[in-house]
């Protein structure tokens, strides 16, 4: 990987993105979110039936440390850990409180120390899964599952000054309100279904948070992976 081409949807045109803005509360707090998908970009864009932005950039990658959560050295609670960190939960019971605990004491990793992270977008279906796992209604497995349902999305997220000062404006394209806000909702939607279509099935004998707590389990147990 040395130079990306990455899309930032936008209900505006941004042609200089600006390091230490942005919203705290983001996945991975603040930073410059994008995607490496123009389609997906413009569906982001388009929130509403308003037409959107979809912004291309060019990164230069040579030099900058990047985190994927998604390559091998590390599981679905990594990227879990990070996201209850950074996003706004509310853990209303006991198990969800001690789970979040948990993860945070065994598999929180310090996204300060990297350049870019490249990770899972958790829209409102992922979020949900999140909450689901957390508080004991599905498995480890299910959550696995679940977070490959209906292709909702990886973005690739600038974190420091110096992955700002390499990433270069190319141009943008509109995105057409009416038919991307309509494509985000059936991408969603056809998430929830399949969602709900393997919870038919009930995992008696799958890993819970629960069972994560009680066996302290770390993250060299292979039902991890």
């Amino acid at each position: 990987m040395s130079k990306l081409i990455l899309y930032h949807g936008s209900n505006k045109i941004v042609s200089n993105p600006v390091y230490g803005e942005g919203k705290i509360y983001n996945d991975y707090g603040r930073g410059f979110y994008c995607t490496q998908s123009n389609e997906l970009a413009k569906e982001w864009a388009c929130p509403t039936l308003d037409d959107g932005f979809s912004n291309c950039y060019e990164l230069e990658t040579e030099g900058l440390s990047v985190l994927d959560l998604q390559s091998e050295q590390f599981c679905t609670l990594h990227w879990l850990a990070v996201l209850i960190t950074n996003r706004r939960f509310d853990f209303d019971t006991p198990v969800m409180r001690q789970g979040a605990n948990y993860l945070n004491k065994n598999f929180l990793l310090q996204i300060s120390d990297y350049d870019l992270i490249k990770g899972y977008r958790a829209d409102d279906s992922y979020f949900s899964f999140a909450q689901a796992f957390l508080s004991n209604q599905i498995s480890y497995a299910q959550l696995q599952s679940a977070m490959k349902l209906g292709k909702l999305g990886e973005q690739i997220v600038l974190k420091s000054k110096k992955a700002f000062d390499l990433i270069e404006f190319k141009n943008y394209e509109i995105a057409q309100g009416k038919k991307y806000y309509k494509l985000r909702l059936n991408r969603m939607e056809k998430a929830k279904l399949d969602y709900k279509k393997s919870l038919e099935e009930s995992d008696i004998s799958g890993l819970f948070i629960r069972d994560m707590i009680l066996g302290d389990i770390q993250n060299d147990d292979p039902r991890l992976r």
